[in-house]
This record gives structure tokens, C-alpha cells and sequence, in this order.
């Protein structure tokens, strides 16, 4: 490589943000070049909408996002837009679904809900900011515990982990309490109730500031770092073909979406962190097809209910006083739904679920002032149990020769099925819900599984693995076949997993970013 090697980054979400942070810091001459089909909508750049304040602003911000469906397919699925909230499992607002129903979408019929966000900041710009550490099988297999436990430590770092935000809520502590009464004798230790981790900064009012991607990039959008004299990110900029020859990546075809011009960039190497679906299909349109590329799809599924928390069992832990101080905490930031976060992660082999509780004043959709828990002063909790897909080679997404899609690339299906397994186990999570329900309160919603693709936590796509026929990438996210193409991102999870992949993906990036900068300085 030349004495300042150009990394290309396509895609500007936490991962790719992880990408370029990790080799500006591990390497001293190289650059980065990010490119993101969508516009920016924040400031600074890739910062959590969550964030905004201004209702008009934020709701601006999320229509920006929406690409093909920001206008009039935005409810093409048949949802309701009341049926989830924001802070929860799925997030509507700021994403389109691949599948939207008009010139140009995707095909997945039984995969319905599949969605993405085109913009800077990517998912990053909307996400939960739930950052669960993996455990049991769910980790990677061939990264020793030690390494393992380093690089997951180190993207915490990145993404500002926090690991009992919101502890000092007493609403949040009674609900541990309940929840522990219910579950407690049947969870191994280490692996009960306690509260969930996310990413950001708590501040003086007691709220969070939500991480995005630019929490990850950190002195990269400050322009007295050195590190950001060596970056750079535009938007709108679409790369349409990889370009490349006997095993080498030369480069990236990028048309600019202003102008509706096409450059060619030459790169040294190209890291591709688009998502799940995009990634492959650029990596497909450009004759890079590797067998398991498309397969393998994975999510884990939801099912999800509302509770009204019962007034008496709340009372006899938490006092009328503390109530009061709570809610006066949540009147400082009325903008954002989430007052407490709690959980039961996932372990084996009894509990392979993941359940998360999300307090909140009201509920996520207009209640009738005639129902009889409407208005329940003690405010109510949205929760549901994420549960895995097992991995098959049936699931996944292909790319069609003929038809392209509303960008103009080859068009995409995406096939998918639950298996007895999956129904066995989403079963036995619909009863551990209603256990949780009536520990609690009274539901508003009953349990109800979320159509397939609801999690937007897609994995599996462009799988890691040891072995090039059943996986895209080698361990270290580089392409097999191929020595400086690296990809990045859920789709490279190769484990059934139940809930919020983000933390882990970004340590798999910052794996494969520290040996791309032993690459380039020739250590490796």
C-alpha cells in the first residue's frame, strides 16, 4: 500500500463508524473516505434523532430518513402506527420497508416488516440504544473468551455503555422487585432481573443523551483532532458498484445523488457496513458472490404486550412522595418515552429468550378515556421477549439478473420461515409474557407476535465463519476470495441470537479493523 492508504467506508452507521474510528486510531498515515447514500439529518452528523427536542425538527429529521417511503407507501404493511412505540422493539418512524409496495420494492412476503433508514447515522439515527452483552451461544466460536471479552469491552467504550441508567427510578426498582418475585428461583445467577444496558450519557436532569453514530466517531467530527484532518464523510453519495480485479479491490463507482453523476474512487481497501440486506446486494451486483452471500438470514423475533402496572403492588414499594419526585423527573423531558429500562437476558438452557420492560407514562397508543386502565397514574410498561431464529441456509435474500430495484440496483426477495423450533420457543415465550403481565398489572394489549422482520435486528446475511462455503467472511471480516474487501455489521453474526446485535457487531468491526491497520502498516 501507498504511504497513506485510502480505506473506503460505505455505510454510516455505528459499525462503519467503528471501522473508521479503529484504523485512524491504530494507524498513523491511513485515511477514510465514508460514503452514505442517505443525507444527513442531524447535527452533528449521525447523532440519535431521540435526541431532538423540537417535535417538528425531529419529525423532519425521520421523514428525511425514509427514503421510498417517506411519502405515500409509509403504511403499506397494515400496522397501525400506534401498535409499537418508539423506545421499544421497532421503530417505524425514520425507517422504510424494503417491501413498501411500489415501484421498485423489494419482494418479501414472508418476511414483511423487514425495514432499513438511509441517512447518515444509519439504523444509528433511530435505534434503542440497547447494548446486552451476548452470552452462551450466542457469542462467536472462534474468538477466544479472553480476545472476546477485550473487544466487547472495547465497544462498550465506543458506544458509551451504561450499565444502570435509570437505576435511581423507583418505579424501575419496584418493577425489578415484581419481576424478581415471578422469575427470580429460575434463573441462574449472574442472569435475573437488574437493568438493561444502554448506550449514551445520563445527564444533570436525570435523562439520557442517546449514543448514535457519532458518539462512536468521537474526535472524528472534531476538527482540531488530527484524526479528523485524516476523515471524511459524505452524504448522498450512492456507491453502485466494487470495483476489482484478481482478487483485489481497486476501488468504488459512486454516483453523487445531487448532481447524478458517477465518479470512480480508487481505495487501497473498502469496507462494506451498509446493513443486512444492501450490503450483500452491492456485493452481488458487483460479481462478488460467495455461496452462503444472501443466506442464512436470522432475526430474533418479538412478542410484545402493555401492561398497567397495578396500583397496589406498586404502592406498597414505591411511596406517593417518591412517585411524585418520578414523575416530576419525566416532566423535564417530555419528548422522550423511556422512564426506566429493565430486562432478563438470554441464558441457556432454560430461558433462551430475551425479555426487555420498558417503563413508561403512558402507553404507546391512544387508550380510550372510557377503558377502565386509562389514565392509571402509576403509568404502564411496554415489554416483550425477543426469541431466536435458528440459522438454515433457506432463509435468506436473493438478487434478481433482470429487475432492479427503486435505486437501480438488482432487485431483491428475501424467503423465510419459522421453523417448530422457533414456534416451540415463541410459545413458551408467550406464556413467560403473561406470567410477566400478571406479576405486574393488567394487560392493555395482550401478547402478540410482531410479523416476521419487526426486530430490525436482521443477522446471518454476510455470516463470519471458518469454513468459505457456509460463510461470506473469514474470521477478521474479510471477504473470502479476497484480501482487502472487509464487510461489517449484524450480518455477519453467525449465532442465533435474541436481542439487540449493535454491541456485538461493533466488536467484530473493531477485530477486523485493527488487523485491516496491521495490513496496511505490513505487521500482519
Amino acid at each position: 500500500m501507498n504511504d497513506s492508504p485510502l480505506i473506503a467506508i460505505v455505510g454510516s452507521g455505528p459499525i462503519g463508524a467503528a471501522f473508521a474510528r479503529t484504523i485512524l486510531e491504530t494507524s498513523a498515515t491511513a485515511r477514510v473516505l465514508m460514503l452514505e447514500a442517505g443525507p444527513q439529518v442531524t447535527t452533528p452528523a449521525g447523532s440519535s434523532v431521540r435526541n431532538i427536542a423540537d417535535a417538528d425538527e425531529k419529525a423532519r429529521a425521520r421523514e428525511m430518513s425514509q427514503g421510498p417511503q417517506a411519502g405515500a407507501f409509509r403504511e403499506s404493511l397494515g400496522i397501525p402506527a400506534g401498535a409499537v412505540v418508539e423506545g421499544m422493539f421497532t421503530a417505524r418512524q425514520g425507517t422504510h420497508l424494503l417491501d413498501f409496495g411500489g415501484e421498485g420494492s423489494a419482494h418479501a412476503p414472508t418476511f414483511p416488516a423487514a425495514a432499513a433508514a438511509t441517512n447518515v447515522g444509519g439504523q444509528g439515527a433511530h435505534w434503542t440504544c440497547a447494548i446486552p452483552r451476548p452470552a452462551f451461544s450466542e457469542k462467536l466460536p472462534f474468538v477466544d473468551e479472553a480476545e472476546w471479552e477485550q473487544l466487547i469491552s472495547t465497544a462498550e467504550g465506543l458506544l458509551h455503555h451504561q450499565s444502570a441508567a435509570f437505576a435511581a427510578s423507583p418505579v424501575g426498582a419496584a418493577i425489578r422487585s415484581l419481576l424478581e418475585g415471578e422469575f427470580g428461583a429460575e434463573l441462574p445467577d449472574g442472569y435475573g432481573v437488574s437493568t438493561l444496558p444502554v448506550a449514551g450519557d445520563p445527564q444533570p436532569d436525570g435523562s439520557m443523551l442517546w449514543a448514535g453514530a457519532d458518539t462512536v466517531l468521537g474526535p472524528l467530527l472534531d476538527e482540531a483532532s488530527e484524526l479528523a484532518s485524516r476523515f471524511e464523510l459524505r452524504d448522498l453519495s450512492l456507491v453502485r458498484r466494487i470495483t476489482h480485479a484478481e482478487g483485489r479491490v481497486t476501488g468504488l463507482e459512486v454516483e453523487d445523488l445531487r448532481t447524478r453523476t458517477l465518479s470512480t474512487i480508487a481505495a487501497d481497501a473498502v469496507v462494506v457496513a451498509a446493513d443486512a440486506f444492501r450490503s450483500p446486494q452491492l456485493l452481488w451486483a458487483s460479481g462478488i458472490r460467495p455461496a452462503a452471500l444472501g443466506r442464512y438470514l436470522t432475526e430474533h423475533h418479538v412478542v410484545i404486550s402493555t401492561v398497567a402496572l397495578d396500583p397496589d403492588r406498586m404502592g406498597a414499594l414505591v411511596t406517593d412522595a417518591e412517585l411524585e419526585v418520578e414523575l416530576e423527573r419525566r416532566a423535564l423531558n417530555p419528548a422522550d418515552p423511556v422512564a426506566a429500562v429493565n430486562r432478563i437476558p438470554f441464558s441457556e438452557p432454560d430461558h433462551p429468550f430475551s425479555l426487555q420492560v420498558m417503563y413508561a407514562e403512558n402507553p404507546p397508543f391512544p387508550l380510550d378515556p372510557a377503558h377502565p386502565l386509562a389514565g392509571n397514574r402509576w403509568g404502564y410498561v411496554n415489554m416483550g421477549y425477543g426469541v431466536r431464529k435458528h440459522p438454515r441456509v433457506d432463509d435468506g435474500v436473493s438478487f434478481s439478473e433482470d429487475e432492479l430495484d427503486y435505486r437501480g440496483l438488482p432487485n431483491m426477495t428475501i424467503e423465510y420461515a419459522l421453523t417448530e423450533v422457533e414456534e416451540s420457543e415463541i410459545a413458551a415465550a408467550t406464556e413467560r409474557l403473561k406470567r410477566a403481565g400478571a406479576a405486574l398489572g393488567s394487560f392493555v394489549a395482550e401478547p402478540r407476535l410482531l410479523p416476521n422482520g419487526s426486530s430490525l435486528h436482521y443477522m446471518g446475511t454476510m455470516r463470519a465463519g471458518v469454513d468459505s462455503e457456509t460463510s461470506v467472511a473469514d474470521p477478521y471480516s474479510r471477504v473470502w476470495g479476497f484480501e482487502n474487501l472487509i464487510v461489517g455489521g449484524n450480518g455477519l453474526i453467525p449465532t442465533a441470537n435474541t436481542m439487540n446485535p449493535t454491541l456485538m457487531s461493533v466488536a467484530i468491526a473493531v477485530r477486523a479493523a485493527r488487523a485491516l491497520s496491521e495490513r496496511i502498516s505490513g505487521t500482519r
